[in-house]
């Protein structure tokens, strides 16, 4: 299958070809994706990055083939880019960069060369901190489902980008995160950083949070922010209630 690439700051996945459909994910720039099926104006695609299936419009996407030798370099955070039209625009946590050249700031996208906007130009390889830092970056974004910026992200999206921001590849729904990495036993013995599912009042995994410090998360619900744990589950001060049941606790080896 040959790969087409996204030249847009992010190009959104919808559940049908339709507009009228919900969101389910987004592409970021960068990213690449093969097309696998088509309608008028719409393209089905399947991401190189997650595998996530959807549907894209047509005239929002670069369809020209493109698969670089070089692997991107992620970037740790928003960042300021020139365009080849001299013109800027912001690339979103998670995009993909290719054939970087950190000495000049410039790297390629479609055999084009763009340039980065603010030195040092090494601040936008792989982030340095740790999980919890970075997840700390996306405090107070709003909830969107099917989002993975910092304009409106769901809880396995954060998931997902602050993990692709230090080089770790994971599914796109939490339910397929929760069967990756190594089972920790008791919310006492879990690290910040582990990844913790939950449910509802059933028993699927709907929701996931990443341990900030002990007794602490930070997930997105509502908005990205820091709440309460315990072996029960997410205790919100101000519904004052439980909202989320845990049910199983991830290492994810760094």
């Amino acid at each position: 299958m040959s790969l087409r690439v996204c030249y847009n700051v992010y190009l959104p996945v919808r559940e049908s070809p339709s507009h009228k459909s919900e969101m389910t994910s987004q592409i970021l720039f960068g990213e690449r994706f093969g097309i696998v099926d088509s309608v008028v104006n719409w393209l089905k695609v399947v991401t190189l990055f997650d595998s996530f299936t959807g549907w894209i419009d047509g005239s929002q996407a670069i369809t020209q083939e493109w698969n670089p030798a070089d692997k991107g370099i992620i970037t740790g955070m928003v960042t300021e880019c020139i365009r080849p039209d001299k013109t800027t625009v912001t690339l979103m946590p998670g995009s993909e960069i290719f054939n970087p050249d950190l000495s000049s700031g410039t790297f390629k996208c479609l055999d084009e060369e763009w340039r980065l906007s603010g030195e040092p130009y090494t601040q936008y390889l792989l982030s340095a901190g740790n999980i919890p830092d970075t997840a700390k970056q996306f405090l107070n974004v709003p909830y969107l489902w099917g989002g993975r910026t910092p304009g409106g992200i769901d809880c396995s999206g954060l998931v997902q980008i602050v993990y692709k921001i230090h080089g770790i590849q994971l599914p796109r729904n939490s339910y397929e995160q929760a069967e990756c990495g190594k089972s920790v036993n008791f919310i006492e013995e879990a690290l910040p950083g582990d990844l913790l599912f939950f449910s509802g009042e059933a028993e699927t995994i709907s929701h996931v949070a990443i341990l900030y410090s002990p007794g602490k998360v930070i997930h997105s619900s509502g908005t990205v922010k820091i709440d309460t744990i315990d072996h029960q589950g997410i205790w919100s001060n101000e519904k004052g209630k439980y909202t989320h049941y845990l049910r199983a606790i991830k290492r994810i080896n760094l």
